[in-house]
């Protein structure tokens, strides 16, 4: 059974990177979400935030394995931005599609919040679905396309040094995500 889910969590290069190496991901797409301006583009997605729409089976994995992977890929206390990119595009979000996403994606914060693992509450926001719009071709398959340049990037915007430290204070003081 295939399903899909909405995402942001800053550059949609990264996140879309990240995310293809989930269990059960089938595809990854990057584009443009939760704005009102019908069909944006890079140059003008004004109100709309980078974001990825992920196709996933779900016989393998579960929508709330893969929001648990997300934040684990992010910042998820800064809701200002994603590393050094700043700006409403590039706010974390959850885009739900319906009650039964939101309360999981509800739990997944509440899991976050209690675990210890940040200093300060998450920032991740909880919306509603809107339409999803695919970016331009030179944005799909980024870090694959140009893996020099987006190595460089993801390491200086300091992403790639943070979901390692993360990884590390989950090992430090066990803690692992609820099932």
């Amino acid at each position: 059974m295939t399903k899909t889910l909405i995402l942001a969590g800053g550059c949609f290069w990264c996140l879309e990177h990240d995310m293809r190496q989930a269990v059960g991901v089938i595809s990854v797409v990057s584009g443009y979400s939760g704005g009102e301006t019908f069909n944006p583009s890079y140059d003008d997605h004004e109100g709309h935030r980078e974001a990825i729409l992920v196709e996933y089976n779900a016989t393998e994995t579960t929508y709330k394995k893969l929001l648990q992977y997300f934040i684990d890929h992010i910042d998820p206390t800064d809701g200002e931005g994603q590393f050094t990119d700043i700006g409403e595009s590039y706010r974390p979000a959850i885009f739900c599609e319906n009650e039964e996403e939101r309360d999981i994606a509800k739990k997944v914060i509440d899991e976050l919040n209690k675990s210890g693992v940040y200093e300060v509450p998450s920032a991740v926001e909880i919306l509603l679905r809107k339409p999803f719009y695919k970016a331009e071709e030179y944005h799909q398959n980024y870090a694959e396309k140009n893996s020099t340049q987006y190595g460089l990037y993801r390491l200086a915007s300091g992403r790639e040094d943070f979901v390692q430290n993360t990884c590390e204070i989950r090992k430090e003081k066990n803690i692992i995500w609820s099932e």
